[in-house]
């Protein structure tokens, strides 16, 4: 037997609900990246579809089925189905192609990781943009989504702010399926009180005093879009973005993709937070490529 064939079936669906919303995200987010749909995203237009995920959702995808498996993260198993899986065509980094293919060819990922960069490992926003699922899985226990959250970057970004972004969105969304009641500030409170310290944490302590401020295009001036591939430009204007539309997916899609930047990859974060506690728009679900499968693997093939 193993440890997800007795996780209470609530942890399976809000995880769930939260890889629909992180994949919806992803996906449209991603069609705001040819110049012919910006003036669509402006007006909040949607693009013809079926709009493809890309590799945000791919390893959201491998987080999702290791838990339904395990109902933890073995960083074996993680590692493994990363490589697996990998599809070049999803728009991986080059970091990560080439790790993921050395993976395969039967290399250690612990050094392979730990190696990046010089020995520094990645910063990059690649651990917080899959981990959504993760946190949803542990509604209201925002402690244990810490642990697992931190596992879970090490597969991939050993670099401490990446493990802290990976640690702030899980927390996020852990805190967002298990709480019914929650306001904007309540919400960046909790996850600043498990995020450890970090440009990442520092940032979303500016999110917290910029709530007020309704823009985001000012609001991404401020704390950043993606656009610099880090956790640190990336993960503290996701979480404004989120607690300002708690309860609201399309409000928060379009807040989101209105700053720029790595738009599939906060639209992701962002997506997979709110869809663990507000309802997809069905005709967006209905232009977005399925989940695959094996995401809701429970055994061995």
């Amino acid at each position: 037997m193993t440890q997800s064939s007795v996780m209470p079936p609530e942890s399976r669906s809000r995880a769930s609900d939260s890889l629909y919303g992180l994949a919806l995200g992803d996906a449209l987010g991603s069609q705001f990246y040819v110049p012919a749909n910006r003036q669509a995203r402006d007006d909040r237009l949607l693009p013809p579809g079926p709009w493809q995920w890309t590799d945000d959702t791919e390893m959201a995808c491998s987080v999702h089925r290791v838990l339904t498996r395990r109902g933890t993260i073995d960083q074996d198993e993680l590692a493994a189905s990363f490589a697996a899986r990998h599809d070049f065509d999803r728009g991986y980094g080059p970091a990560t192609n080439r790790m993921l293919r050395l993976v395969r060819e039967g290399g250690d990922w612990r050094a392979l990781a730990s190696g990046l960069f010089d020995g520094s490992g990645s910063w990059g926003n690649g651990a917080a943009m899959r981990v959504a699922p993760l946190g949803a899985w542990f509604a209201g226990d925002p402690a244990r989504a810490v642990r697992e959250a931190r596992a879970s970057a090490e597969v991939t970004h050993t670099h401490p702010e990446a493990v802290a972004g990976a640690v702030a969105v899980a927390v996020a969304a852990s805190v967002a399926a298990g709480s019914a009641d929650l306001t904007p500030g309540s919400f960046l409170d909790q996850v600043l009180s498990h995020t450890p310290p970090s440009l990442v944490r520092e940032g979303i302590a500016e999110a917290r005093r910029l709530l007020p401020l309704a823009d985001p295009v000012l609001a991404a001036r401020a704390l950043g879009n993606g656009r610099e591939v880090s956790a640190q430009d990336t993960v503290p204007f996701t979480l404004w973005a989120a607690a300002r539309h708690l309860g609201d997916y399309e409000q928060a899609f379009w807040t989101t993709a209105a700053a720029g930047g790595d738009i599939d990859t906060t639209c992701a974060i962002v997506g997979g937070i709110i869809g663990t506690r507000a309802p997809l728009p069905p005709g967006w679900l209905n232009s977005c490529e399925p989940l695959p499968a094996w995401a809701y693997e429970t055994s061995p093939r």
